[in-house]
Formats: C-alpha cells, structure tokens, sequence
C-alpha cells in the first residue's frame, strides 16, 4: 500500500472508531437504547393519592407547561432579544424546555408529545426499558438496580444543567429548597405495605 492509501484507511478507520464510540454514547444516554414513552404512561401507575399522586404533582407544576411557557407573549418579547423567532422550534429554548431534547426521532415512542414539556423522562430518563409494573416493582423492592433498565434519579447536577445564568430568565436557583417544591415520593406507609426500599 502506498501511503497516501495507507493514511486513507486509518482516516476511515478512525472515523468508523469515533462513530461507533458516539453511537454508543448516544444509545447509554437514553437508557441503553430505551426509548421515551411520554408523560402519560406514568399516569396509570404514578397517579393515585395513595401511591403519592406523582403524576398529579407533575401537571400542575412549571416542569409541565414548559413547553406551553414558550408559545406566550413574554417568551416570544425575551426570545426576540436573543433573535430567536419561534422559541417553541429553537433549539435554545427547546433544549431546556422539552423532553427528550435533541434525541433521535426512532428513540421517540408514539405516545411521546414535546407539548408535555419536562416530563417525566427529562428527570428519569428513557422509561420503555423500566416501566413494566413487574420492573418497577423489582426495583422499588431492591431486587434490581433502577440505572440498569435506564431509570436515574434526578440530583442538583440535572436540574442545574438548565436551571443557570444560561437562561435569560433565571432568577437565583436554591437547589434543595425548588426540590421540595417540585420532590413526589412514594408515601412510607405505602412503601411500607409494599415491602419497598
């Protein structure tokens, strides 16, 4: 091989390397290759007072109508500041106010709705892999780590990753005090009768 050929193959070598490695990375950051089902597959299990009404908690918070937030007058008036036309459709207001931001379409399940804001699967993650009641139960019984089937949970490093200066609305961010505001954990006794951890 001649040199020139042989710088070729390393180039395509490379780059076939470097794709793989951020397909990889791409497939790890959603869950191993979960997709995002949308909000309201939470609902049937997360929405009963006795469980702890998380999905009740969600759609009354800011967290729901973040998208909702980017079609109003105010958001058009400070996006028109930072030349942006349509704050809905950029992907400088997008990526803080949708779900599953800037993810492949085929990542995307069919009932997901960028309309549903910061859903649950903005703080814990891709849900296909983790939503079955069964895994859901494995996991609250410590029977399997939740990170394995892609479920995180959300700590100040999340949060502040579009809670900052960034945003040309923010205003201080107290992590621990806007985290009992926005926090719906599954009641004690409740987990208790269950034999949760």
């Amino acid at each position: 091989m001649t040199k020139s050929r042989i710088s070729l193959f390393s180039l395509f070598i490379a780059t076939a390397y470097l794709i793989s490695v951020f397909a990889a990375g791409s497939v790890d950051a959603n869950g191993g290759g979960a997709t995002y089902v949308g909000s309201k597959k939470c609902k049937s299990c997360h929405n009963s007072a006795k469980k702890g009404a998380q999905f009740k908690s969600w759609a009354k918070s800011g967290h729901a109508n973040a998208y909702k937030t980017l079609g109003t007058a105010e958001a058009k008036e400070v996006g028109a500041k930072l030349g942006v036309s349509d704050p809905q459709n950029d992907p400088k207001c997008t990526k803080c106010h949708v779900t599953a931001y800037n993810v492949d379409a085929a990542s995307l399940g069919k009932k997901y709705k960028k309309e549903d804001g910061v859903g649950c699967e903005s703080c814990h993650g891709a849900g296909s892999n983790y939503m079955k009641k069964k895994d859901m139960a494995a996991i609250s019984l410590g029977k399997v780590e939740g990170s394995s089937l892609g479920l995180t949970v959300p700590d100040e490093k999340l949060c502040t990753s579009c809670h900052n200066s960034e945003s040309p609305t923010f205003k201080d961010f107290k992590y621990e005090e806007k985290l009992k505001k926005i926090n719906h954990p599954m009641p004690d006794d409740y987990k208790s009768s269950k034999g949760y951890k």
